[in-house]
């Protein structure tokens, strides 16, 4: 039996609580309750290995939401934990205080247990993909470490993971390059060859047949030829991976941060993570179906 996907809720308001930590329970979760900040980082700092997810109420006594997000990010062993933040302050500069520290998720009260539900699982997905990839790349060998370029091609989301894989183990740092070279070949496939808009995506997901319509589009006649290249190459100071896709482009530049627009969405934070996390640079081309990923090297001794 798997073992359930443990929930972390700082929440002062018991109504509220309850109401959360029975529709996540609904969906199989184990829910820790917190009535403030303050217990709620007790609780993070006695339980390791901790929580998949925590969920912060932003207004809270003691210690509130901003000052225990802070304190989560600069604990080496909860920085990667996704934080959704509960809050009714929607203003951009309160989102934007947010996603600065962290907080990669929102959720604006009075909740709605659609969105609730979905930006969980949004959330907990993340936490577990991050976690495996991290184990897969601890485990393995770094076969490219003597390779100076070369070029791959592929089609599927699979295939993108699997390479990603393989070309984090080549990074100075593989634990750091993984999410984001993942996030980038994926990319590739689902917004560039097969043309997935941000707004299908969103819907999709909410219906829960995000994976049913990328696969239906492999197999159509306009989509099954296409392909995703990837060219490696080693300087002498760093690393770039050359990603391009046969699609049509998109405006990258909305994508390179963290917006308080997208706050809200359970999907949208792959380019950033890439770009603010990952990479040393991120550099798009073109109409936006080629991207460049720089992983700079330490100095030669």
């Amino acid at each position: 039996m798997p073992t359930p996907m443990r929930i972390l809720l700082a929440e002062d308001e018991e109504i509220i609580a309850t109401i959360v930590q029975d529709l996540l329970q609904s969906q199989g979760m184990e829910v820790t309750v917190c009535a403030d900040g303050l217990t709620a980082w007790e609780h993070l700092r006695a339980k390791r290995p901790g929580y998949d997810v925590i969920l912060l109420d932003r207004i809270m006594p003691g210690m509130d939401g901003m000052d225990l997000l802070r304190r989560i990010k600069a604990d080496p062993e909860l920085t990667h934990t996704p934080v959704i933040m509960e809050t009714a302050k929607d203003d951009r500069d309160s989102v934007r205080e947010g996603l600065t520290q962290g907080a990669y998720y929102y959720l604006t009260k009075p909740l709605q247990p659609e969105v609730l539900i979905a930006v969980v699982q949004a959330a907990v997905s993340q936490a577990n993909e991050y976690r495996q990839l991290v184990e897969e790349v601890r485990r393995a060998e770094r076969p490219l470490a003597l390779m100076c370029s070369g070029s791959f091609r592929f089609r599927t989301l699979d295939e993108g993971r699997l390479l990603a894989n393989y070309l984090a183990r080549a990074c100075p740092q593989p634990e750091r390059a993984i999410q984001g070279l993942q996030e980038l070949l994926v990319n590739a496939v689902e917004h560039g060859n097969l043309g997935i808009s941000y707004a299908d995506k969103s819907a999709l997901i909410m219906a829960g047949t995000w994976q049913q319509e990328v696969q239906r589009r492999l197999e159509l006649p306009e989509y099954r030829e296409r392909h995703v290249e990837v060219f490696f190459q080693r300087q002498a100071d760093s690393i770039s991976l050359t990603i391009q896709d046969q699609g049509d482009g998109f405006g990258w530049q909305d994508y390179l941060d963290f917006s308080p627009e997208r706050a809200f969405d359970p999907h949208g934070r792959g380019i950033a993570i890439a770009h603010k996390l990952s990479c040393d640079r991120l550099e798009f081309h073109g109409n936006g179906n080629t991207v460049v990923a720089t992983f700079n090297l330490p100095p030669a001794r």
